[in-house]
C-alpha cells in the first residue's frame, strides 16, 4: 500500500513540475502578472498627469490661452504680433502680388 502511495506521489509531482499546465505555465503567468502591473503604474501616472492638465485648463483662463499661442501660434486681441525678417532673406518670404 505504502508503494503505491508513494508512486502516485511521484505521478502528482511530475505533472506538477513537467506538464504544460503545471509549474512552468505559473511561473510564465507570474511574470506576465508582473510586467502588466508595471504597464498600469505607466498608464495610471500618465492619466493623473492628464487628469491635472485638463482641471488646470477648466479652471484657468492663462492655462488655455497659454496652450492656444504655443501649440496653435494664436495672438491675443490686444496683442502686437511683429514678424522679424532676417537682412538678406528676400527668398524666404513669398510676394503677395507674385506668390
Amino acid at each position: 500500500m505504502l508503494i503505491v502511495l508513494a508512486i502516485a506521489g511521484l505521478a502528482v509531482q511530475g505533472q506538477l513540475w513537467l506538464a504544460d499546465d503545471g509549474f512552468r505555465k505559473t511561473r510564465g503567468l507570474r511574470a506576465a502578472v508582473a510586467e502588466q502591473r508595471g504597464q498600469n503604474q505607466g498608464l495610471r501616472d500618465r492619466n493623473a498627469s492628464l487628469e491635472a492638465e485638463v482641471i488646470n485648463l477648466k479652471q484657468a483662463r492663462d492655462a488655455a490661452e497659454e496652450r492656444a499661442r504655443t501649440d496653435l501660434g494664436m495672438i491675443g486681441k490686444t496683442e502686437t504680433f511683429y514678424q522679424v525678417i532676417p537682412a538678406g532673406g528676400s527668398g524666404i518670404v513669398a510676394n503677395a502680388d507674385n506668390p
